[in-house]
């Protein structure tokens, strides 16, 4: 057995005995954060790649845009000459279940045209040197008490070596964008794939990048629907913390048909977005985004998983949504599935909470720390909603991004497609921005409200 996979299997086992946080975790050990840089990337993981070559080593990423890119083309695909190594199918999906996810699997059994395509495999994430550097910088520092994060500010990696299902959540939810704007668009698609559109504009300045730094303050995040008109002119204004425990979420609503801004505390947990039919609630942006207080967290382990990766076919400016639906899912010759390895993390609900998903299974992909895959389950342990988080590294930005964001409803064949950017004008995001406190104010709620 070689090193790396002895350390994976002593890693899985100590996680596995530990099971959920202890009330209070050390910081990272010295001998781990040595490691940073060396057999570990700058973000934690392991820069070898496997013992029978179908996952490459680290060698940095794609941390510049292709040859003679401009912003306006959009995100073009530098492995579109690439061919499928296989496809997996519902009819030989038995061959590969070590390495399929239950929501994969699910998805192939209930829509015949769901299909995996397999290609090589490309460690594409890479982040800013500066953030590489106050990763090392905090890892000796931060450490958990029950659910609160010490002695952490933005950027950087919380845990680069997670050691329980906490961490490793922190390192999703905490993971570097720096500034950003964009405008996207979701599509609820119901059973019968009839659907329409919601346009989505958002900015977020993560502290770092504001003109006056805020204690605890993760990001500041604006947003306002452009589509449908039922929904234009409504904004939000979301003032996020790194801590949950030291400080909730403050989130306001303007609403443009009664001309006022109210608070909205509901904007959380298992509440439902104005324009998603019901089929994604608040905490699933992103993978995961919130406080999380209402679940149990194990850290299973790590294994390699065939999961959604460098995902610009479905990008392509010149597709249109109409031809991009499917049955359940967007179209499989879409999608791009390599082999990378994961965290995996479970979320069980605590007793006396509620919650609309009773059992959550993360994958997070070990490079970039993002949740690339989830399953839910109903409170009767059912398969409930199946979760595809395509990654994609913004070559000119040092992040990667989700995109698009698909929740699939088992139940009833709705499912939502989430960050489409193929019918808006490119470039769709603009990164390494910075902010003012004055932005993301209820005033400016008020100037930006329009009907």
């Amino acid at each position: 057995m070689s090193k790396t996979l002895k350390w994976i299997t002593v890693l899985s086992a100590t996680v596995l005995v530990a099971g959920a946080i202890p009330p209070a975790a050390a910081e990272m050990s010295a001998a781990d954060i040595e490691r940073l840089g060396k057999d570990l990337t700058p973000s934690g993981a392991e820069r070898a790649g496997n013992k029978e070559g179908t996952i490459p080593a680290w060698g940095g990423g794609m941390s510049k845009p292709p040859a003679g890119w401009k912003p306006e083309m959009g995100y073009i695909d530098p492995f579109k000459d690439e061919k499928p190594l296989f496809t997996i199918t519902a009819q030989n999906a038995e061959k590969y279940k070590d390495k399929l996810s239950a929501g994969m699997i699910a998805m192939m059994k209930k829509y015949p045209s769901f299909v995996m395509n397999v290609y090589p495999t490309h460690r594409t994430f890479a982040n800013p040197q500066e953030v590489y550097a106050a990763t090392k910088a905090q890892a000796g520092k931060v450490k958990l008490n029950g659910l609160g994060l010490e002695n952490y500010s933005v950027p950087g990696v919380p845990f680069p070596v997670p050691k329980n299902g906490v961490e490793a959540m922190y390192n999703h939810i905490q993971r570097h964008y720096g500034g950003y704007s964009d405008c996207r668009d979701w599509l609820p698609v119901r059973g019968n794939g009839d659907y329409y559109r919601v346009g989505f504009c958002e900015t977020m300045i993560e502290d770092q990048n504001m003109d006056v730094r805020q204690d605890n303050r993760r990001f500041s995040w604006f947003g306002t629907y452009d589509a449908p008109a039922t929904l234009v002119g409504t904004n939000y204004l979301i003032l996020e913390p790194i801590e949950y425990t030291k400080g909730a979420r403050q989130a306001w609503i303007y609403n443009a048909g009664q001309r006022r801004v109210r608070r909205a505390p509901d904007i959380a947990y298992d509440n439902i977005d104005d324009g998603t039919e019901g089929m994604r609630t608040t905490d699933d942006y992103m993978g995961y985004q919130g406080a999380m207080d209402r679940y149990d967290w194990k850290l299973v382990g790590k294994k390699e998983l065939y999961v959604p990766y460098n995902a610009y076919k479905a990008m392509d400016p010149q597709l249109k949504y109409q031809d991009m639906v499917d049955k359940g899912s967007l179209k499989s010759d879409l999608q791009r599935y390599e082999l990378h390895r994961v965290w995996v993390v479970e979320a069980t609900l605590k007793p006396g909470m509620s919650h609309v998903v009773a059992k959550r299974t993360f994958y997070l992909d070990e490079d970039s720390h993002a949740i690339v895959l989830a399953d839910g389950y109903d409170g009767r342990g059912n398969l409930w909603r199946v979760y595809s988080y395509p990654l994609v590294q913004a070559y000119d930005g040092g992040v990667m991004i989700q995109s698009p964001q698909i929740v699939s409803d088992l139940s009833n064949g709705s499912y939502m497609l989430t960050g489409l950017v193929n019918e808006r004008k490119q470039p769709a995001y603009t990164w390494n921005q910075k902010g003012k406190a004055a932005d993301f104010q209820i005033d400016a709620m008020r100037r930006r409200g329009t009907r």
